[in-house]
């Protein structure tokens, strides 16, 4: 029996640029399991730019950039490992943020991520990264609406029902009348992060000669504010970093 030719997709290739994204897996769980603050949890997302970091520098993928919210990651990617290998790039990618998040958080019992692969040639990027953002600016909002209903004795169902349909401005005046601001919330809870790759001039000492010197190394850029990606600031910033 051939049993290569029965793996039909292995051979499936993608041409870049793409984003692969990464969708943590029945995480609601973990969320129980670390017993992790709600609405938001920052060490948990501090984990995840120490995910995204790995990705892009430790991971041997090298993707540009990385944009995270919640528990996703979106990767960029320019060049392709694996020849482009639609399945070796899916499963790698997914295994080695899973594993990374798994250290990262010292879980015991195992973590799983899903991945996807989004073509994104011009300016797609762009218009993929903003719907991206508009989904982390929703779940922003729900979490916030949705843990204070809780607090206040609804059940996550009862809660998740009274939500239902609810549109963003009056979930605003919600969590207004409770003395939250949205809009004033951390940016990372509403905006997520942005992570690049960069080259950094560094010193170093050379034995031999006894000097200082300076050379070029690949380092991670994070702003300490993501820009909102609909302005033409963050469109600068992402065409900067994918050349469209």
């Amino acid at each position: 029996m051939d049993i290569v030719n029965r793996e039909i997709f292995s051979n499936l290739t993608i041409f870049p640029p793409i984003f692969v994204r990464l969708d943590g897996r029945a995480f609601h769980r973990l969320t129980r399991t670390l017993d992790l603050k709600k609405p938001f949890d920052q060490a948990f997302h501090a984990s995840m730019c120490s995910v995204c970091r790995h990705l892009l520098t430790g991971s041997g993928l090298a993707p540009v950039f990385a944009y995270t919210f919640s528990d996703e990651i979106s990767l960029y990617f320019k060049t392709l490992p694996f020849s482009g290998r639609v399945e070796k790039i899916d499963s790698v990618t997914a295994a080695i943020a899973a594993s990374a998040l798994t250290i990262e958080l010292g879980c015991t019992e195992p973590l799983a991520f899903d991945a996807r692969i989004i073509p994104a040639a011009g300016e797609f990027a762009i218009e993929y990264l903003i719907s991206r953002q508009n989904e982390a600016w929703r779940n922003h909002i729900n979490a916030y609406c949705q843990n204070a209903l809780i607090e206040e004795g609804m059940t996550p169902r009862e809660a998740a029902a009274a939500l239902r349909g609810m549109q963003s401005d009056a979930m605003h005046e919600m969590m207004f009348a409770r003395g939250v601001n949205l809009a004033a919330t951390p940016a990372w809870q509403r905006r997520g992060t942005l992570l690049y790759r960069d080259e950094c001039i560094k010193e170093g000492y050379n034995p031999l000669t006894g000097e200082t010197v300076q050379a070029a190394r690949t380092c991670i850029r994070e702003p300490d504010e993501t820009p909102l990606f609909l302005t033409e600031e963050g469109r600068a910033l992402i065409r900067s970093l994918t050349g469209a």
